[in-house]
């Protein structure tokens, strides 16, 4: 590989002797913030569609192509900037769109400043996650980093996990009187200017972490071309490993937008009354699935086999699929409990491969790497998702076919998903040495 590439050979970065684990849960707060809000508008969003007289078509593309189009628009750029700038700082420039998106949010009066209001808060709080992988890389060996990058899998889901939780009792709260209604807003428009001030806050760590030496460097200052022609050559690996985890983002993204939905029309629930349970199961799954994800990770690395790293995420792709029939169960008790286990193996799998990519992938690729996963997971996993269950929907009889929907295309997507991490596992190169 490196005969191919002109670039000059990196200088060698200092030995990480350590685990630096309070930046890394600066790191976590900041996915954590992120994740809480771009999914937070989840448990709103059928109080929004009647303020604002909106359609599932309508709330489809504010919750899939309004993140989608400035991911698959910027992702490459800024895993470049990634790989080859301050990083901290896109963290910190990153806080305060996604918060800016949640100001805009509770204030916006129709589906066009709507849509851009989730497009700034959803595309942000999507892209800190690459970014915080990058740094958090180098603060650990990579045998150690598994469990790392555990900390950033419990805050994504954990970000999650409150936006139900937080967002459902809030919700309930303002419409009660219970809690406070900001500037005598609508409860759901309220509710998401009350995220923003959190969110505002949340930013303030971002301030005091410092950018870390770059490790497991091939090349230094390589040109974009040498760098791409690098990827290209790994593509037996990383396009069946992104096959496998654009579906893993698919069936979350699914599950994010309409599971709501289906809980409100098909099990005749308020936000209220199922934003408590379902937020502890997205908490469950982010704690259980980062804890089999981080520790499967570095069990599979540590048996020196090729793909051996992939082995946990091969397994909850398997589970992944029954789990998927989730919309289907003939109690909410079931319901909770399928959904649960679909969100722990996605958490798993999500976990897994992105150890791999810090793993596997030099320093120097990772960012593009990344940036080119996310084009992908933006225009498929998120851009589509939700759209692939209305036209499902759609096709199958209307709105009130929306469960089976979700049920047929989480099934299908779980199938390519395990095909994709099989293949991945087989063609996958041999670690990157530091």
């Amino acid at each position: 590989m490196a005969e191919t590439l002109t670039a000059t050979a990196a200088p060698e970065a200092p030995p990480i002797r350590r685990t630096l684990w309070g930046a890394i849960l600066v790191l976590a707060i900041a996915v954590t913030a992120g994740a809480t809000m771009r999914t937070v508008f989840s448990p709103l969003q059928e109080a929004a569609k009647q303020t604002l007289g909106l359609s599932d078509v309508q709330l489809g593309l504010i919750q899939g192509v309004a993140v989608a189009v400035p991911m698959a628009l910027i992702a490459l750029p800024l895993g470049w900037l990634a790989d080859h700038s301050n990083r901290v700082r896109i963290l910190i420039g990153l806080s305060v769109v996604w918060t800016a998106g949640m100001a805009l949010t509770a204030f916006a009066q129709d589906f066009n400043l709507l849509f851009v209001a989730r497009m700034l808060a959803g595309a942000a709080g999507n892209f800190v996650v690459p970014v915080a992988i990058s740094v958090a890389a180098d603060m650990c060996m990579p045998e150690r980093r598994g469990r790392s990058l555990l900390l950033l899998s419990l805050g994504n889901v954990v970000g999650g996990a409150l936006a139900f939780a937080i967002g459902g009792a809030l919700l309930g709260a303002v419409m009660e009187n219970s809690a406070p209604s900001l500037m005598g807003l609508e409860p759901w428009r309220s509710v998401s200017l009350w995220f923003a001030i959190g969110s505002a806050v949340l930013t303030l760590p971002l301030l005091l972490l410092r950018e870390p030496e770059r490790h497991e460097v091939e090349q230094a200052n390589a040109a974009v071309k040498a760098v791409a022609k690098a990827l290209w050559a790994r593509r037996g690996f990383l396009v069946p490993l992104f096959v496998g985890q654009v579906g893993v983002v698919m069936a979350d993204m699914a599950a994010a937008v309409w599971a709501a939905p289906v809980l409100v029309r098909n099990y005749g629930l308020t936000p209220a009354e199922f934003g408590g349970w379902m937020g502890g199961g997205l908490l469950l799954a982010g704690v259980v699935g980062s804890v089999i994800g981080g520790f499967g990770a570095d069990w599979g690395h540590r048996r020196k086999r090729r793909g051996g790293i992939l082995t946990a995420a091969l397994i909850a792709a398997v589970i992944a699929v029954p789990a998927s029939l989730y919309p289907l169960m003939p109690s909410t008790e079931l319901f909770g409990l399928a959904f649960t286990v679909l969100m722990i193996a996605g958490t798993v799998a999500g976990l897994v491969t992105a150890t791999a990519i810090a793993v596997l992938v030099p320093n120097e690729e990772r960012g593009l790497c990344l940036g080119a996963f996310m084009i992908l997971g933006a225009l498929i996993g998120i851009g589509l998702a939700p759209l692939v269950v209305t036209t499902a929907s759609q096709a199958l009889g209307g709105e009130s076919q929306l469960a089976l929907a979700l049920a047929v295309t989480s099934v299908v997507i779980g199938v390519l998903s395990l095909a994709g991490f099989w293949l991945a596992m087989r063609n996958a190169p041999r670690p990157v040495a530091d």
